[in-house]
């Protein structure tokens, strides 16, 4: 038998109840959602490693949609503005998903660049009023990404052209300040801030220079690309403010 510690008891003042753990997916449809959207993530995986083009693209066009249900689902209302401003975000990407798709060539290009640019903007803008918790606050860490961002720009720079190497300079940084802001939203955002870069970081150094070809780019360009989403989004079912 445990000792019971009753209000008027000595022992009262040091009774500590143990906080409930954050459940990310609270609601049964949000663990539904979850399990779709892994579902889809595996046959995307699939169409990439398998070289195939047109299913590749079909379900890529699902993939952002069903995070924002996620994170729809796993909110409650009223949402938090960082939730529906992540939501927005999504949308964001989306376009940057899907609007290649209706272009061709350097403008196709441009088109996925030009959706995700105000897609990092709107991630900037989500994670603004936490920058006091964030990684911008430590010189050598800002230092840090900094050094990344100005590798991958001068990585991309002799094979990206007038225009294109101003959208790559301008995206590239944009993408690190999403990145450092993220880390003061929640641990689990800061990495998939990373791991985002990682992946756009990818999708440049394939299309400017002519020694980064990876086998299966496709894939690990798409596996960092949602898994770097998925965890700014735990991140901010984390945070819960």
């Amino acid at each position: 038998m445990t000792d019971a510690v009753h209000p008027g008891s000595p022992g009262a003042a040091t009774h500590v109840v143990a906080a409930e753990p954050v459940r990310l997916l609270p609601t049964p449809t949000s663990r539904g959602v979850a399990v779709a959207l892994a579902m889809l993530t595996v046959l995307h995986l699939v169409a990439q490693v398998a070289e195939a083009p047109d299913l590749a693209r079909v379900t890529q066009w699902g993939l952002m949609p069903l995070l924002a249900a996620v994170l729809w689902c796993a909110s409650a209302a009223p949402r938090p503005r960082l939730v529906r401003a992540v939501l927005v975000t999504l949308c964001f990407s989306w376009v940057g998903d899907t609007a290649p798709a209706f272009f061709s060539g350097d403008a196709a290009f441009l088109a996925m660049v030009a959706g995700f640019l105000v897609a990092q903007v709107a991630y900037a803008a989500a994670f603004w009023p936490y920058r006091s918790q964030s990684l911008a606050r430590r010189p050598a860490a800002l230092a840090a990404y900094g050094l990344v961002a100005v590798a991958i720009v001068g990585a991309c720079a002799p094979g990206a052209p007038g225009p294109l190497l101003a959208a790559v300079v301008v995206y590239a940084l944009c993408l690190g300040t999403m990145a450092v802001l993220a880390t003061g939203v929640h641990l689990l955002a800061g990495i998939g801030g990373v791991v985002f870069l990682v992946s756009d970081a990818m999708i440049g150094l394939g299309a400017f220079t002519d020694w980064f070809a990876p086998p299966a780019s496709g894939f690990w360009v798409m596996l960092t690309y949602v898994a770097g989403q998925a965890l700014i989004v735990a991140g901010v079912l984390a945070r819960r403010d």
